[in-house]
């Protein structure tokens, strides 16, 4: 039996990066996927694909907390949720790792400062080769280096969006972006700037996901394995219970068990949380890791909703998300909570009001949703999401998952949507051919079946008691077991996680290559030569 010195569970925006930070180590990885490579095909760009037919979402059922089931929104390939997001990759603010007073209660303080991770947000930031320009968002936090890229441009009615809520007082700023596209040297540029970006995998391979900047690179690496179609079904630990030995995997209809010396769960919160309380033995009873009766616990998703402001005049713009705002993130003129932040989407298309809304769309003729896609400009607004124990991931004894959820920041939540109106009819006030004087806004709100940004299951802390992992994201009850994907967020901030998760796997791996006495590299300062490859 093949002996590994580190086995990585998942291969998304946590475990994928890890890959690719330790693989010039010349240990022996093993990285287990429980998905296989997302099919490079048209299908990746149609909308009616995607959406409506739900062709790369799993087919598993989980389930709410009163019985009832659902399909959760997630996909299981090689590069994680990486392969269907908007790319976007934003920094938590600096006050995010602070304790911070909220409408419905108070974000716990993390056990680390933002000082600790800006060296490693700088590193995510160069191997996910991020376009953004500093010193445009008042609240972004300090940065030991510009970014990689330049920003992505704003097309003209994003570009007169932007320059209306300058001239109103606000700071609008270009938001950070993790495209691989050369917008000086467009024949070279391996993305086109299409409309199918955020929510879609990419056809050409130019979005900066987990696969094609984290697995890939770390497969150029001999000493790199990878197993697809192989799911991690629980893990094994010695006789005193205070070490993993091994990971019982079931690939290809057989199941085997897999040795390491250092193990890293790396599944998403919510099935990272499964899998330790699936692995419960005579020493761990309620769970691995989980003498805190913490895992599956404080599960957030970020209360988000996505807006659609319709204007009389069409909208031509096709690589809409550029623009971001958080002059609002941690308070507002008549309001001394934090409300959260505003950002563009991906420009919609007629065939997701069908596949997001399909008993209100049955009936509408084709022509109609396509009016209303030409028409619409389109926001994502996020309002952070409190830690509750109640809100928790829990699973049955054949592993199926249930959620037990419940709505925080509510009103912080309608508050960021009425500023956003009021900001938009202040700016039809200079220009009322730029959106209509009286806007028509349709709401999405983002469900638990939506799995979007989820968070918080197995919360690192300094106290056993109340957390599953320490400082470094290793187990508390255990020796060689870490966590290494957004379950480690005790608080989840406003923005979306995805680079937090990045970040933290590149300081997580650092302490791997320590503890196999290797000194880790000094961390990427200068931008890559090109963006046409890792």
């Amino acid at each position: 039996m093949t002996h590994y010195d580190v086995i990585i569970i998942g291969t998304g925006a946590g475990g994928g990066t890890l890959a690719r930070h330790l693989a010039p180590s010349g240990k022996r990885l093993l990285l287990l996927e429980r998905g296989g490579w997302l099919p490079q095909e048209l299908q990746n760009a149609s909308a009616e694909e995607v959406f409506v037919n739900g062709r790369y979402v799993t087919t598993e059922t989980w389930r709410y907390d009163n019985g009832e089931a659902f399909q959760p929104q997630v996909h299981y390939y090689v590069g994680g949720a990486t392969k269907m997001f908007g790319a976007a990759l934003y920094r938590l603010r600096e006050d995010d790792f602070r304790e911070l007073k909220h409408h419905d209660g108070m974000s716990p303080a993390w056990p680390i400062g933002y000082d600790v991770m800006e060296p490693y947000y700088t590193s995510a930031e160069h191997y996910y080769q991020v376009h953004g320009a500093r010193g445009e968002d008042p609240t972004e936090p300090p940065s030991s280096a510009p970014y990689p890229f330049p920003a992505v441009s704003h097309e003209p009615r994003i570009q007169k969006l932007s320059d209306d809520l300058a001239a109103l007082g606000h700071h609008p700023f270009h938001a950070p972006c993790g495209v691989m596209l050369d917008e000086a040297n467009r024949p070279f540029s391996r993305c086109m700037r299409c409309d199918a970006c955020d929510g879609f995998p990419c056809i050409v391979h130019a979005k900066s996901d987990a696969d094609v900047l984290g697995v890939r690179p770390a497969l150029a690496h001999s000493n790199v394995e990878l197993w697809t179609n192989a799911e991690a079904r629980r893990l094994i630990t010695n006789s005193a219970g205070t070490e993993v030995i091994g990971v019982v995997v079931q690939r290809d209809g057989a199941t085997e068990t897999v040795r390491g010396d250092l193990v890293v769960v790396s599944c998403g919160a919510v099935n990272s949380a499964r899998l330790l309380l699936m692995s419960a033995n005579d020493q761990h009873p309620n769970g691995l890791a989980n003498g805190s009766d913490q895992v599956g616990r404080n599960y957030m998703f970020h209360n988000s909703q996505a807006v659609l402001a319709l204007s009389h005049e069409e909208n031509p713009t096709v690589f809409q998300k550029t623009l971001g705002l958080n002059d609002f993130y941690f308070s507002g003129s008549d309001f001394d909570f934090p409300m959260g932040n505003i950002q563009m989407v991906g420009k919609s298309q007629a065939p997701m009001f069908r596949g997001e809304k399909p008993g209100e769309t049955k009936l509408a003729p084709n022509w109609t949703l396509r009016d209303v896609a030409r028409h619409a400009v389109d926001f994502w607004l996020s309002t952070e999401d409190l830690p509750r124990p109640e809100n928790r991931v829990t699973v049955d004894r054949d592993g199926t998952i249930t959620i037990a959820y419940k709505n925080t920041n509510e009103e912080s939540k309608r508050r960021l949507f009425e500023q956003l109106k009021s900001m938009l009819s202040h700016v039809d006030d200079i220009d009322h051919h730029h959106l209509l004087p009286h806007h028509w806004y349709l709401k999405d709100e983002v469900p638990v079946a939506g799995c979007a940004h989820q968070a918080g299951t197995c919360r690192f802390g300094t106290d056993p008691n109340s957390s599953v992992l320490d400082a470094d994201c290793k187990a508390h009850e255990l020796d060689n077991l870490y966590v290494a994907d957004t379950s480690f967020f005790p608080s989840i901030g406003a923005v979306n996680p995805a680079l937090t998760a990045m970040a933290n796997s590149l300081r997580v791996g650092d302490r791997l290559l320590e503890r196999m006495g290797i000194r880790a590299a000094p961390h990427v300062t200068a931008a890559p030569d090109s963006e046409m490859a890792p």
